[in-house]
């Protein structure tokens, strides 16, 4: 089993950027793919990013192309998001979540543990 506990989100002005962490427990944290997903008011929770345990192989959303990077450290159990220039439409919940595959095709589906969530609001 795996425990997943954010942080970094907060409320952030255009153009700025942020990096959310994603602190893990549990034995299965370097075999699980680690996924980012977001969801805005009103709105279903969506893929954002995902990387694989053992290569790092890395996928993203195409609205995440160019601004968002996914990584992590495997010693420190910890995954990891950094969004540059943060426009008003990356307002959101960031989740992180644990999977068992990496796929272009990530969905909710697909997943085996969610984080609580972190608060991302950018102001214009």
């Amino acid at each position: 089993q795996v425990q997943l506990v954010e942080s970094g989100g907060g409320l952030v002005q255009t153009g700025d950027s942020l990096r959310l962490s994603c602190a893990a427990s549990g034995r299965t944290f370097s075999r699980s793919a680690m996924a980012w997903f977001r969801q805005a008011p009103g709105k279903d929770r969506e893929f954002v990013a995902v990387i694989s345990w053992g290569r790092g192989t890395t996928y993203y959303a195409d609205s995440a192309k160019g601004r968002f990077t996914i990584s992590r450290d495997n010693a420190k159990n910890t995954a990891y998001l950094q969004i540059n220039s943060l426009k008003p439409e990356d307002t959101a919940v960031y989740f992180c979540a644990a999977a068992p595959t990496t796929t272009q095709a990530m969905s909710v589906r697909l997943i085996d543990y969610w984080g609580q969530g972190t608060q991302v609001t950018v102001s214009s």
